[in-house]
């Protein structure tokens, strides 16, 4: 990844890989999660703090089989079915851990559930040779395979299950005679005196991630399955492609999302809402009926109400618009709160911060701020009020009074004749 943030952890629609994977396990309700990583310890205990999984550590990197192995400790006393799965390959559904395990203990109980795959280009996986019952036959990395196991399209994910009563005592038995001297966890598949088994998904729930590119590919599919979700619950994508959600983004029904817009973290979006093109949401909740941009922003702490509008060119940070208010283009709002029906003109701006502290502006229901004003915070505007265009309100407006803040016009006739004669006849001369 040739980067300084530890390869787990770089997200996935807002989220890091490992924290997607371990969100899929806890739908099973496990009783342990442990975390085995080696470098970078200290940030991924970070990220997994409040997860309830626990860390063990590889000191040194001996494969895939060590690797496991160094849950051994964690994992004393538990008597239950062990998931093994790759914290760079996020996003294996919790239906497909569950199918692993319910394969694991039919009846034929196999030692290991191992998850296979059939991607478009098998060429560097290594082959799982099973019979019709899914037993598998031989597990042989493609370096090693001949010509005939080369044409099984049936490719290894590394994913497995296995009981924690046969998990290290198949690990202990296991060696690392290979050019690496490493110890590989699919050795414990044809390992003598038993049989394991093989189920399939489909390719893409098993992409990993070792690069950038890989990075931008498995974001790609987990967005293209967004969407379709998104479609299938009753949400108008006018262009799915151009449409970004986070892991998170929650939206009602007969939501439209036009073009090019992108939902960061923590957004809700209730029914019947409209968001315009080429705006960006994160942290915000916006009601029923609401309209958003085009080309809006809503801010962490952004609370949109019923029917309100937010137009072009808006920006709304830890503030509230009430039901029906509107700010239709071209203005900053900012720590405030905009009562019912309240009408914001283009071009104003709550003046919240002073360099060192945020203040709140509070304008009440009714009001209407003419274009093109200043409320300098802390202000509040009272209910029917109306602050006349070009403003810089720095106190208190009483209810359904009119606040004029602005010099008186004076005109001078002739002027500006002859101010561009003066002009034109020094250009001349110079």
């Amino acid at each position: 990844m040739k980067s300084s943030l530890h390869k787990v952890l770089h997200p996935v629609a807002g989220r890091p890989m490992l924290l997607h994977l371990l969100a899929s396990a806890a739908q099973l309700s496990p009783q342990r999660q442990v975390v085995v990583v080696g470098a970078g310890r200290d940030q991924v205990e970070r990220a997994v703090e409040g997860t309830g999984a626990v860390i063990a550590v590889q000191d040194q990197q001996l494969g895939t089989g060590h690797a496991v192995a160094q849950a051994h400790g964690a994992l004393a006393g538990f008597a239950g079915d062990v998931l093994i799965l790759y914290g760079d390959v996020p996003l294996v559904r919790a239906d497909t851990m569950r199918a692993m395990l319910d394969r694991l203990n039919r009846g034929d109980e196999p030692r290991a559930v191992v998850l296979g795959f059939r991607p478009d280009d098998a060429a560097a996986y290594g082959r799982i040779i099973a019979d019709g019952q899914g037993i598998i036959e031989k597990m042989v990395e493609y370096k090693d395979a001949d010509d005939a196991e080369r044409a099984v399209t049936l490719c290894n994910s590394g994913l497995m299950a296995v009981r924690s009563t046969d998990l290290f005592v198949l690990l202990d038995a296991i060696g690392n005679n290979n050019a690496a001297g490493e110890y590989y966890l699919p050795d414990i598949v044809m390992l003598p005196g038993g049989q394991s088994a093989v189920i399939e998904t489909d390719a893409w729930e098993v992409a990993g991630v070792n690069s950038r590119a890989e990075l931008a590919g498995v974001e790609a599919l987990w967005q293209a399955r967004r969407r379709a979700d998104a479609m299938r619950d009753g949400i108008t994508l006018v262009a799915p492609e151009t449409v970004f959600f986070s892991h998170d983004t929650q939206l009602g029904r007969d939501v439209v999302v036009q073009p090019n817009v992108v939902f960061g973290p923590g957004v809700t979006v209730a029914d019947n809402v409209t968001i315009h093109a080429f705006s960006h949401l994160e942290g915000a909740s916006v009601d029923s009926g609401a309209e958003i941009g085009p080309y809006a922003r809503l801010r962490p702490g952004a609370q949109i109400g019923a029917k309100a509008k937010v137009g072009n060119f808006v920006e709304i940070k830890k503030a509230t618009l009430g039901e029906g208010a509107k700010a239709n283009h071209l203005s900053y709002i900012g720590d405030a709160s905009v009562g019912a029906g309240a009408n914001i003109g283009a071009g104003t701006i709550t003046c919240n911060y002073d360099g060192y502290f945020k203040y709140r502006t509070d304008i009440g229901a009714g009001a209407f701020i003419g274009s093109n004003s200043a409320l300098v915070a802390p202000v509040s505007i009272g209910a029917g009020a109306i602050v006349a265009a070009g403003s810089v309100v720095t106190r208190p407006v009483e209810p359904d009074s009119l606040c004029l803040v602005r010099p008186e016009q004076v005109g001078k006739t002739g002027w500006a004749a002859r101010f561009r004669e003066r002009m034109q006849a020094r250009k001349q001369r110079t």
